[in-house]
């Protein structure tokens, strides 16, 4: 069974990319607060029971059975987490755009 990424994992991976972006952006006229980001992971928990019946007759022939069963239950489960990122002084994180090169025209057809 493959492993899968945790909870920690996603939050350290989303910790990383917004540290990147500002420190990136540091330098920049142009900063943004980032503002609550949400989450969301499911899980599957599941349950399993096996059976095993056998049956065997021992007189001048031998005679054997076995019957096996599973059965499994699955419950897919969902976290839903609301972060808030701060920066290292509890203020709010800003992101900004470091090169201004990266700016394109302004066009009025956004939205079409």
């Amino acid at each position: 069974m493959a492993e899968g990424i945790g909870v920690g994992e996603a939050v350290q991976a989303l910790r990383d990319e917004l540290m990147a972006a500002a420190v990136a952006g540091a330098a920049s006229g142009v900063k943004f607060e980032v503002g609550p980001i949400e989450m969301e992971f499911a899980f599957t928990l599941t349950k399993e029971g096996t059976a095993k019946v056998g049956l065997s007759k021992i007189f001048s022939s031998v005679v054997s059975a076995d019957v096996s069963g599973k059965v499994a239950k699955e419950d897919v489960h969902r976290v839903k987490l609301v972060l808030t990122p701060k920066d290292g002084s509890g203020g709010p994180l800003l992101i900004s755009n470091q090169d201004n090169a990266d700016v394109g025209k302004l066009d009025s057809s956004f939205g079409r």
